[in-house]
């Protein structure tokens, strides 16, 4: 810590210390430089700390220490007024509104001190000269506490009224408070009108949009305005998270949380804060805090998690009961101070009725990874449409039975997503009760469609019931689902030989009349699926080229319609059945698929089963028409298949065909089509979709969308590939992806604060193995851009050269050059020069490496404004400079085309203009003038030559050859050069004399143009 020896070095070190982070190390040195401005003997220097000490304690979880300086201050005023100056004159009286608000916090404080204090502060306004707006704002602040409705009714339209003035609050506090009470009379909507010009950034401060955001998340809730909910909250965290000082902004966020089915990211933001559970400086935020922690603590009661471990005050282990009833007690207890307090039950009133609401959104997607709750709380998957409850066992009249087996019966004939479960219940039902063979065998047979590759020997089972009730056709149909689930495990050629017999069979019962279409139908099309499956199973090349293809498998919400897993994994484009007997085996499925639509065509009509057995004939068709390269017929078959099943009212068969045609028509270059398929996908599928199907159909789509360039669209299907997939339980895989893909559409936007949470949660989870080092560089190089953006330029140093270091061990070195060039942009603007000089030395030697001259020489310039800040470096700054000004020329002499030297030139005359700039700075402010004369001149040439250099370019380079013609005409007016200054001017004004008039930028130059003329006719005249 450096001594305090003087006034300047005093200051000096309470402008280091306001640029700390909030809390109690910062206050505790704002202690010790009071110490140490006593020991100066000047009274404006002890004045200034206690000014200083008073703001930090203001902003800080310490607020109730701000009392003891005030009064030392308001003394100090009384007895010597002379020994303030105007700033600090101006700063005691402001902080007379901290004193206010700070009494209401404190309960302890009298009402009658608070009113008392009021009209002390009235009375010293009126005597400064002050507006009455302040005062009104502070009394409203004190009846709208207490609950003196009417009275506070009064105070806020004496508010409005009063003249703005230099004692009141800034637009941006204003405007909160004006807002937060439209919300307490149920004016949500007029509320956020408010705080638009907030909200938008229009007025800032520091504290604002902080506590509006934050503000907000509760009334955007209750207007179902969720898009901006969610963006205010991550927006909002993010400035709220380092500000110790915000703990009731911090708290609307918890209760954002709670109230939107995000308990699990509730409880992330409370174990980010353990103190704000035991500070006890300022207690209006503290109760506000506690009464959130009971809301979110009652959720998880209410949603079985009653005894989970929760974060809670330290010291020992806490279960979402337990710190329920603490909270609870807490809030009450100190709701129950203020309130003795001011004479009213009006804040344990509020505080009651805030634990008590209720959720406003089952869930709202966030976006952002989050500790998944347990399956048992919140279902990953959506209800079934007509969920079959089990009833009681009994006998043989047992109540229901006959229903739920009339029931099973007409689900299974339709081919509904939920018939399989209820044949179970059928079987619960039963237990105890003797069935007949035929309702035997389709329990069974039902029984071992939900087993899948494990219930070959209950579909044989299945058989022999069938057999047993005189149905030969259907006994064969299950031992095919046999054969075909025992290739579904590998046992492929095993299959074929065991299919033989029942083909055979079931074409000489049908021919005989002895059986139906329908189990000729189901025979057939089990062994067409079998001979699929034998050409995948030949099929040993890699997966091709359609995006859509692996998805598509976990996108369908069910298997084939008669409950065994259809054959998703046809081989791709490229890679066919290689080896010999391919042409065969492709020959043979093809034949069977074709033996379906020949057998079933024409007898459909209105039988769901054969309508669906038709449309699957044809999605095979579509495989191996990808087998044999003909995409386009594949896609058009695979459309066919897809309109067949909706048109047989079976829209969630259509998901998976849909699927692969999205993948195929963008392997075709037609996005269009592929976001139809997509979007006809997520429709189809309905609630019978499963989230991990959702979730991939959306990433998919996602993807498409980004391809064309409708990145608002493309993010909200990122948000929820993101949320389904967390609900599958993929969001370490395919949930990190849909997040970095999300961070990417909302930088795009330009949301760069949504996008730095999602692309920072993200990266929790991206891994080389799983997803590449490409999209851990590209989220990193994101979130530099982001945080960039919001100014926190050291943190996107970082995350910039964290990228670059997984960059350079990349055999091209593009990416890794641009990404040190970058970072050594916002080392630079963190105010690290020597970093900074070595990312941009480390960028340009990689620049030169790959022959990018406009890259080396933007290095070159990097490199010399930074030097230029350093002391005694001016001469290495113009040494780099010209440096900069060499490599152009050299690469503009070599320059073989015309595009290239269009570009160099731009960039020689960019570089005579930042060198004239550079020069026009370097010269020191206690130089004596005929230094500044010198390099003013000197600039004066550059800046000249970069005129000539763009005036080569045309008309598309005349903005910067007018910024480079004002900046010169600038210099030779301060150069005394009048003449040369209005030629210069008169230059610009030509040069936009047939501009059009929405041409701002061509506007903003004739207005500088004709300032500068004004001057040097000034000149003249003098």
């Amino acid at each position: 810590m450096n001594r305090i020896t003087d006034f300047d070095t005093l200051r000096r070190a309470m402008a280091d210390n306001a640029e700390q982070p909030e809390g109690p190390a910062r206050n505790a040195r704002a202690e010790q430089l009071l110490a140490e401005a006593e020991k100066l003997n000047v009274p404006l220097a002890v004045i200034e700390a206690l000014g200083h000490q008073l703001k930090v304690y203001n902003y800080s979880s310490e607020k109730d220490k701000m009392f003891v300086p005030f009064a030392r201050l308001l003394r100090m005023w009384d007895e010597r007024p002379g020994d303030f100056d105007e700033y600090e004159t101006h700063s005691l009286h402001w902080v007379f509104k901290w004193m206010s608000a700070g009494m209401l916090d404190q309960p302890h404080i009298p009402l009658a001190a608070i009113e008392k204090w009021l009209g002390e502060m009235e009375h010293r306004y009126r005597l400064a000269g002050h507006s009455e707006r302040a005062v009104r704002s502070a009394e409203f602040s004190v009846a709208a506490h207490t609950g003196d409705l009417d009275r506070a009714e009064r105070a806020y339209a004496a508010w409005l009224t009063a003249d703005r003035d230099s004692m009141a609050d800034c637009h941006a506090c204003e405007l909160h408070g004006q807002g937060w009470w439209q919300t307490q009379r149920g004016a949500d909507a007029e509320a956020l009108d408010l705080w638009a010009p907030v909200l938008d950034s229009e007025f800032t401060c520091a504290h604002e949009p902080h506590t509006v955001l934050a503000a907000s998340l509760a009334p955007l809730l209750r207007l179902g305005r969720l898009d901006e909910a969610r963006a205010h909250h991550l927006r909002g965290f993010r400035l709220v998270r380092p500000m110790e000082s915000m703990r009731a902004a911090y708290a609307d966020h918890v209760e954002f949380c709670a109230l939107s089915g995000n308990e699990a990211r509730g409880l992330e933001l409370l174990a980010e804060r353990p103190a704000y559970f035991t500070d006890t400086g300022h207690p209006r935020s503290r109760l506000e805090f506690m009464c959130v922690v009971t809301l979110l603590m009652d959720r998880l009661t209410e949603l079985g998690l009653g005894g989970r471990q929760v974060p809670g005050p330290a010291g020992r282990v806490w279960t979402a009961r337990e710190l329920a009833a603490h909270a609870r007690a807490e809030a009450l207890g100190l709701a129950a101070r203020f309130d003795q307090r001011n004479g009213t039950p009006y804040v344990s009133e509020r505080a009651r009725a805030r634990m008590e609401r209720r959720p406003l959104v089952d869930r709202l997607p966030l976006g952002i990874r989050a500790e998944r709750l347990p399956r048992t709380v919140r279902p990953a998957q959506p209800v079934p449409a007509a969920p079959v409850a089990a009833p009681p066992a009994g006998g043989a009249d047992a109540p229901g039975l006959a229903a739920l087996l009339a029931e099973a019966r007409r689900l299974s004939d339709g081919l509904e997503p939920n018939a399989v479960e209820a044949w179970a219940a059928v079987s619960r039902a039963s237990e105890g009760v003797e069935l007949d063979p035929r309702a035997r065998a389709e329990i069974a047979d039902h029984r071992a469609m939900d087993l899948g590759p494990e219930g070959a020997e209950l579909f044989e089972r299945a058989a022999e019931l069938y057999a047993e009730a005189d149905d030969p056709g259907e006994a064969l149909a299950a031992r095919t689902r046999a054969a075909y689930v025992r290739a579904l495990g590998g046992q492929v050629a095993e299959a074929v030989h065991a299919v033989a017999e029942p083909y055979d069979r079931v074409l000489g019962l049908y021919a005989e009349g002895t059986t139906g279409v329908r189990q000729t139908a189901s025979v057939l099309m089990g062994r067409a699926r079998i001979l699929m499956r034998r050409v995948q199973d030949a099929d040993d090349a890699a997966q091709g080229p359609e995006s859509g293809a692996a998805p598509a498998e976990q996108a369908a919400p069910h298997g084939a319609p008669d409950g065994t897993e259809p054959d998703h994994d046809a081989p791709e484009t490229g890679g066919p059945a290689s080896g010999a007997g391919r042409d065969t085996v492709l020959a043979e499925a093809g034949a069977a698929a074709r033996e379906v639509l020949a057998l079933v065509e024409g007898h459909a009509g209105d039988d769901v089963r054969l309508a669906s057995r038709a449309a699957e004939a044809r999605a095979m068709l579509a495989e191996l028409a990808v087998h044999h390269g003909d995409l386009e017929a594949a896609a058009e078959l695979f459309a066919r298949a897809s309109g067949a099943y909706v048109d047989a009212g079976l829209p969630w068969f259509a998901v998976e065909y849909e699927a692969r045609l999205a993948g195929l028509a963008h392997h075709l270059g037609d996005t269009a089509e592929a976001e139809r398929a997509l979007k006809a996908a997520l429709e189809h599928g309905g609630p019978q979709l499963e989230a991990t199907g959702r979730a991939q159909l959306h990433l998919q789509l996602a993807e498409v969308l980004g391809t064309r360039d409708l990145s608002a669209e493309a993010a909200e299907h990122a948000l929820e590939a993101a949320h389904w997939a967390d609900e599958a339980g993929g969001g370490p895989t395919f949930g990190a992806w849909a997040r970095h893909l999300l961070g990417g559409f909302l930088l795009r936007q330009g949301r760069c604060a949504e996008a730095a949470e999602v692309l920072e949660s993200a990266l929790l989870d991206l891994t080389v193995e799983t997803h590449g080092d490409g999209a851990i560089v590209q989220t990193q190089w994101w979130l530099g851009d982001c945080l960039s953006e919001l100014g926190e330029h050291r943190a996107s140093a970082e995350r910039r050269l964290q990228a670059a270091e997984i960059a350079r061990h990349w055999p091209e070195q593009h990416d890794h050059a641009t990404l040190a060039h970058l970072a050594a942009e916002s080392l630079g603007h963190a105010g690290l020069p020597a970093e900074a000089d070595r990312a941009y030395a480390r960028a340009g030697d990689l620049w030169r490496s790959l022959g990018n001259v406009h890259g080396l020489v933007r290095s070159l310039r990097g490199r010399a404004w930074l030097a230029l800040g350093a002391e005694d470096s001016a001469d290495t700054a113009r040494e780099l400079m010209t440096l900069a000004l060499r490599e152009c020329e050299s690469a503009l002499n070599a320059a073989s085309d015309e595009e290239t030297r269009q570009r160099l030139t731009a960039e020689l005359g960019h570089t005579h203009r930042q060198f004239g700039d550079l020069l026009a700075r370097s010269s020191a402010e206690d130089a004596g003038d005929g230094s500044i004369q010198a390099a003013f001149a000197e600039a004066l040439s550059e800046v000249a030559e970069a005129v000539e250099v763009f005036a080569t370019l045309g008309y598309e380079a005349v903005h910067s050859r007018t910024g480079a013609e004002l900046a010169a005409g600038w210099l030779a007016s301060d150069l005394g050069r009048s003449a040369e200054a209005a030629a210069r001017a008169r230059a610009v004004l030509t040069a936009y004399e047939d501009a059009e008039d929405g041409d701002d930028e061509a506007r903003a130059r004739r207005a500088e143009a004709e300032q500068l003329l004004r001057v040097a006719r000034e000149q003249e005249d003098r």
